[in-house]
């Protein structure tokens, strides 16, 4: 009897359901997707219904043919790949890869990796969903369309590399115009009075004038001031009691985790998700036992399982006491763009403390999990019960109040007492004197008078952002991790205290962007796309009408932008700063490594500088301090060197600059047992601007330079060679073994860490993704 095969995306998730299924299974792993449109060419038949040509992409082709060997042996095929959007596409290029007559293929989802959940999917599947496909194709199909035509043009009117999309480009307006409304703020003059008054029995009591409303100047509020000193009495008007209720809020969704984690616990978006895929995915836990920990992390959903809701409401009661448990379970609806077959982020099991955790998780992943299960525990709990008093008080003819506030039962806040910036602060207690009754007589102690100013509105961080892109219906919880690294990756904006500022590059890319693609770059088109992509989702709307209504508008504002697009490049704008050298205007200019400021008489005056600018957006020219005496003497010409500084750190340069050019790099070299091959001299060690590399000791005469040696012993087995730093010709580093037949090369820096399978002396990979770089060992690593 063949086994059954089950085909999910990720190795990690393949081990979980595998301990789950035993032997009957085998379970693979696609690596991500198989499929993808070509890299060459834009893979999107606009003329032929927006047709779009899916190819194996290369470093899958071995991935596919090992399942299509397990499927020629399977009595029985489920697909498995999340349950969104990526994982149905996933699933159906798997499919089209697989299907055969005679082998039953079917469709699997599951929201945890838990056995009960695995065996409910194997025993309810499904057909493959062509909406949610088509959503995925669509989707992928105008990202494509804007990637492969916007950001050519960006290359060739600003500079190489940039890119231009359908979110990372609103994302990237909504920060320049939150910008451009901090330069425009003018700001205004407020004053508040604080009143310290005491009862008849010495009680003492702070109250703020509220009437008038605004205090604009100083002389309103000296006015105010004296009112009150010459008022012949301070009287108690009226006492308003009332009991104030505070609602727990829903359980995680994608975007409300990104935003507490965020401001919580300072993780980045793209942070978050690789440790919540870790705590979906499953971990060792106790005694090895691989479990998931959490739901699927990519929902917009706050909907929660029946079978949820009996196992928290089972918990509350027995953890924290009956008093904390409403006579309800409480529902939390979901927006209308959501997909309802969703749940919310919640533990798999909430008898999986974080406590009890804690012995198995890193210190991230166990503040992340803290962070879900609090917030889902709270979400089912009473709410926290505040007995709030308002005493409104008169004095000469001004209004005066004070609220108190007392937290009479904490309900859920006893779980989760959120620190996020973008929910409801907590509240502290505020006691007001015992007593006070209306027409009470008060006795002024002092008066507090304050000057302030109104502030600009604060910059996006993180969390802001996410809360704004997801209120105006740009992107989809999938999307804003990789949209925020984008335009940070590109340059587009820096981070400044946690918050975002757009750079000079960025301010130009989006002016450009939403002068000449005023549609696309539409904050109200781009979620009116995303809707539409709901309702391809739905079946409501096909694949290629979606396209037509897209590219009836992109294609006709890319064709103007393709003719009618500045060049900054050649245009260099004003920045009414003068020239120190000569006197001219200094012009903002762009070249290779960015903006700058330079003369207006160049090439007569070669005088450049750095810039930045002020809270108001006005150019400040960068203060250069003087270089730096070094104690070499030039080679060349005899006088002193000096250190300057530049695009690849600090060096030494002649004195005499621009007489003498020589430069030589300000750290010394070191030796090394390497000869050189040339000249029989020793090699040193020098550093350039791609990092280390060996050198004649014999330059300037022999000027033989060879690979650095990192030091690591190759990893294929057999081999003696060691593992060298090379450049490409076009300035890529890669690395490779010294022995010419060894096939060994990776194209990214090793990782010294021993692979605790096969000893192999490093690991490949990049950021938290690593693996063994022997073909022998299969070990792979997911860190935080």
């Amino acid at each position: 009897m063949g086994k059954s095969l089950v085909i999910v995306e990720s190795p990690t998730k393949a081990r979980t359901i595998k301990r789950y299924l035993g032997k009957d299974f085998e379970v693979e792993a696609t690596m991500g997707h198989i499929k993808d449109l070509p890299k060459s060419v834009l893979g999107v038949e606009i003329d032929n219904g927006f047709t779009a040509t899916y190819r194996i992409k290369t470093d899958k082709k071995d991935v596919v043919k090992r399942l299509k060997n397990l499927a020629a042996k399977a009595e029985h095929i489920y697909l498995a790949p999340d349950p969104d959007r990526e994982g149905e596409a996933i699933a159906w290029h798997v499919a089209e890869e697989l299907r055969k007559p005679d082998v039953p293929l079917e469709r699997i989802t599951f929201h945890e990796i838990t056995k009960r959940a695995i065996e409910e999917a194997l025993a309810h599947p499904t057909q493959l969903n062509r909406g949610l496909y088509d959503a995925q194709m669509a989707r992928r199909s105008m990202d494509r369309l804007v990637g492969y035509t916007m950001s050519p043009l960006l290359w060739k009117k600003v500079k190489r590399g940039l890119s231009g999309g359908r979110v990372q480009s609103v994302a990237l307006r909504l920060i320049c115009m939150r910008q451009e409304d901090i330069e425009a703020f003018v700001s205004q003059e407020y004053w508040t009075i604080d009143a310290h008054l005491l009862t008849g029995d010495a009680q003492e009591l702070s109250a703020r004038v509220v009437d008038p409303k605004e205090i604009p100047d100083e002389g309103q509020a000296r006015e105010i001031v004296r009112r009150i000193q010459a008022a012949e009495s301070i009287t108690i008007n009226a006492i308003r009691k009332k009991v104030r209720t505070r609602q727990p809020q829903p359980p995680f969704i994608t975007s409300t985790l990104q935003q507490s984690a965020s401001t919580g616990l300072r993780f980045s978006a793209k942070k978050t998700m690789i440790l919540a895929q870790q705590l979906y995915e499953g971990l060792p836990i106790k005694g090895e036992e691989i479990t998931g920990l959490i739901t699927y992390m990519r929902t917009d959903s706050p909907v929660v399982s029946q079978e949820a809701l009996r196992e928290v409401r089972a918990f509350i009661p027995a953890h924290f006491g009956p008093d904390y448990l409403p006579a309800r379970p409480k529902q939390y609806k979901a927006k209308k763009t959501a997909q309802e077959a969703h749940e919310a982020i919640r533990p798999t099991a909430v008898t999986n403390t974080p406590q009890s955790l804690k012995p198995y998780l890193s210190r991230e992943q166990l503040a992340l999990y803290e962070l879900i299960w609090n917030r889902f525990v709270a979400s089912q709990m009473a709410p926290a019960v505040y007995d709030q008093t308002t005493v409104e008080i008169g004095a000469g003819g001004v209004g005066l109040r004070t609220t108190g506030s007392v937290l009479k039962f904490d309900g859920f806040l006893k779980a989760y007492r959120g620190q996020e910036e973008h929910t409801q602060q907590e509240e502290k207690d505020t006691l007001l004197p015992q007593g006070l009754a209306v027409g009470q007589p008060l006795t002024l102690r002092e008066l507090d008078t304050k000057q302030h100013f109104t502030q600009p509105p604060p910059r996006y961080t993180e969390a802001t952002l996410i809360k704004e892109l997801e209120d105006k219906g740009i992107g989809r919880p999938s999307t804003y991790a990789p949209t925020i690294s984008t335009i940070q990756e590109r340059g587009y904006v820096r981070l400044e205290s946690r918050a975002f500022v757009p750079t000079e590059l960025g301010r130009d890319v989006n002016f450009l962007l939403v002068k000449h693609y005023p549609h696309i770059l539409d904050i109200g088109f781009t979620a009116r796309m995303e809707e539409i992509l709901d309702t391809v989702e739905e079946g409501k709307t096909s694949y290629r009408s979606a396209m037509q209504t897209f590219y009836d508008i992109y294609g006709s504002e890319h064709d103007r932008a393709e003719e009618e697009m500045e060049n900054l490049r050649a245009i260099q704008r004003p920045s009414g700063i003068a020239c120190e050298v000569c006197g001219r205007e200094m012009l903002i200019k762009l070249g290779k490594n960015g903006h700058f400021l330079g003369c207006a008489g160049y090439p007569e005056c070669t005088n450049t500088l750095e810039f930045t600018r002020d809270e108001s957006g006005n150019i400040q020219p960068k203060q250069v301090a003087p270089p730096e005496l070094s104690d070499e003497i030039c080679e060349k010409c005899g006088e002193r060197m000096v250190i300057r500084h530049g695009r690849y750190g600090p060096f030494l340069a002649c004195s005499k600059y621009p007489a003498c050019k020589n430069t030589t790099p300000l750290e010394k070299p070191v030796p090394t047992d390497k000869t050189c091959d040339k000249c029989g001299a020793p090699m040193v060690s020098r550093r350039g601007r791609y990092g280390p590399f060996l050198a004649c000791s014999n330059y300037p005469e022999c000027k033989n330079i060879m690979p650095y040696p990192l030091g690591l012993a190759c990893p294929l087995p057999g081999c003696e060679g060691e593992i060298l730093q090379q450049r490409s010709k076009r300035g890529k580093l890669y690395y490779k073994c010294s022995q010419k037949d060894c096939p060994f090369i990776s194209w990214t820096r090793p990782v010294e860490k021993p692979c605790p399978l096969c000893g192999a002396a490093f690991l490949v990979g990049k950021g938290n993704e690593l693996s063994c770089p022997n073909p022998a060992c299969d070990y792979e690593e997911h860190g935080a």
